[in-house]
């Protein structure tokens, strides 16, 4: 039994023997991130640039791809690195900032997406009303209390996770996640680990279910067209939630069952499909689907072709 103090590296085995196959994951893998950057980059840009947009629902949006941004700029150059590594090795400090890094961003998307289902309820419910319960400092207050919390519980996760005893560094995973190769947690750890995941899964939860159980209660009662309106106003942020919650239950799988015997495609596959599809996800499910985004988008592109034209004819 070995001390945590003890354990300088961890090993990632899910990589596997990849050989030829690693250009083609490492192509895949940089193509996704640049789209990423780029997509959720621009739209940031977009709501921070123009005026009309700094609303409740487009601050949330922004503070959205703000994470997605996080996430993937954190985490991305890591599965790069290690595609062209002979030990896929990861050192002891390294492995808990990555750690740190992965529960930040998932504790702030899924605490994001609970604010928007709010959002939505309070726009759809009490419309009337909208404009005081949703305010823009409020917003503000909601986005920066979110990464606040996220930090504090990432902190206290990492701190617990220092303290445990290891009794191996083989890694099944292409995150460096050690909480599996723990010989055994004490049970004040144990206690705060269950509680502090009740608490992550439950406080968010309870706004996302009330908020959408009062929007379908009001559908039923509304005409066809206010239902319609409703529906392709939360449909994004259903779909966002879905593939959210689709994530998560790859990663608790992956946690909990033993996967030494699972292809190290696939392996990889679910490793990375938290932070793959749902920042590519978000950017084309809210960017495209949102008029008023695309519009914004359509008119900055306007002028600037527009702008090349008379450049042009002034040159000439």
């Amino acid at each position: 039994m070995e001390n945590s103090t003890q354990i300088v590296s961890f090993v990632l085995t899910a990589y596997g023997h990849s050989g030829h196959m690693r250009y083609l994951y490492f192509t895949i893998l940089m193509s996704s991130y640049l789209s990423i950057i780029c997509a959720n980059t621009m739209l940031i840009g977009v709501i921070c640039g123009e005026g009309s947009l700094h609303e409740p629902m487009y601050l949330l949006l922004c503070g959205l791809f703000v994470n997605e941004v996080y996430g993937s700029t954190i985490i991305f150059p890591c599965f790069m690195t290690q595609m062209f590594s002979d030990t896929h090795e990861v050192s002891f400090i390294f492995c808990l900032l990555q750690l740190f890094c992965l529960y930040t961003y998932g504790t702030v998307e899924y605490c994001n997406l609970a604010a928007m289902a709010y959002d939505r309820y309070v726009s759809i419910c009490h419309p009337l009303h909208y404009s005081i319960i949703m305010t823009t400092g409020k917003v503000c207050s909601v986005l920066l209390l979110v990464w606040l919390y996220s930090l504090m519980k990432s902190t206290l996760t990492v701190i617990i996770i220092v303290h445990q005893k290891f009794c191996g560094n083989q890694i099944d995973k292409v995150i460096c996640e050690p909480t599996k190769m723990a010989c055994s947690i004490s049970a004040g750890n144990n206690v705060f680990t269950m509680a502090a995941g009740f608490v992550s899964f439950a406080v968010p939860l309870i706004p996302i279910l009330f908020s959408y159980i009062k929007i379908l209660a009001v559908c039923l009662r509304t005409s066809r067209e206010a239902r319609q309106k409703a529906v392709s106003t939360c449909c994004p942020q259903l779909v966002s939630l879905a593939n959210f919650a689709i994530a998560c239950f790859f990663e608790v799988l992956q946690s909990k069952v033993e996967m030494t015997h699972v292809p190290s495609s696939l392996r990889i596959i679910l490793s990375v499909y938290l932070l793959v599809c749902q920042p590519l996800l978000s950017p084309i499910i809210y960017g495209l689907n949102l008029t008023r985004i695309r519009t914004v988008c359509k008119n900055i592109c306007l002028k600037k072709q527009m702008v090349l034209k008379d450049t042009g004819v002034k040159s000439i």
